[in-house]
């Protein structure tokens, strides 16, 4: 990922609250099939090893746990809050017009290798855990053991689970830093305003007062 100095992104609390930010990751590995992407639901565990440990499953079907299996590096990508900027959103705009649409984005890149299971035992804390966690805001949340065992014990049987120890991290957060004060505000302002709620959640991102930074 392409990190000029400005937006890069390297305080592992803020890594992992931005993984945690994010509710569907995309899983990249190579192999004897080539490129394989799946788009999965990860579960973070911040205090295993240097830069925390990933975990989340993958149907048994899909051939993708195999490139894990036979030690393929993967690619965990965390697509945060994102928006379209506007050069209209710049005061700049009306001074020289010196300026051009850009994407304002934060997101993060988990590199290692992982291991597979398919104990059921561990298979079922795994699914427990994501399950709880998705589930916890609602009213009355669902939880795997309202479905009867013998159908969870099927299901079990239909995934493999792994554990991806991450090795390296690289994070950017793109909030327009590398813009005046004046721009910045602009940018913030702007998303805000938009009736876009992908938009205001970009904006919430930019702090009150952020610095201009160089490039």
């Amino acid at each position: 990922m392409y990190t000029p100095r400005a937006f890069a992104l390297d305080d592992l609390p803020e890594l992992h609250q931005l993984i945690q930010h994010t509710r569907l990751a995309q899983l990249v590995t190579v192999g004897e099939q080539g490129l394989q992407a799946s788009h999965l639901p990860l579960l973070l565990k911040p205090d295993e090893g240097p830069h925390g440990t990933l975990y989340g499953h993958l149907a048994k079907a899909n051939r993708q746990w195999q490139d894990l299996q036979s030690g393929s590096q993967a690619l965990v990508i965390f697509a945060s809050a994102e928006a379209y900027v506007s050069p209209s959103f710049y005061p700049a705009k009306a001074e020289h017009g010196k300026v051009v649409p850009t994407w304002n984005y934060l997101a993060v890149h988990a590199y290692g290798q992982a291991d597979v299971f398919t104990d059921a035992e561990r298979l079922l804390a795994l699914v427990s855990a994501l399950t709880d966690r998705h589930e916890s805001a609602r009213a009355q949340p669902w939880k795997v053991s309202d479905a009867p065992d013998d159908y969870i014990q099927g299901m079990l049987k239909a995934i493999v689970g792994f554990a991806l120890p991450i090795e390296r991290l690289l994070g950017k957060r793109k909030l327009s830093q590398n813009r005046s004060a004046a721009d910045i505000a602009g940018v913030r302002d702007g998303l805000a305003a938009s009736p876009d709620v992908r938009d205001q959640t970009l904006a919430r991102f930019i702090p009150q007062g952020a610095p201009h930074a160089p490039d």
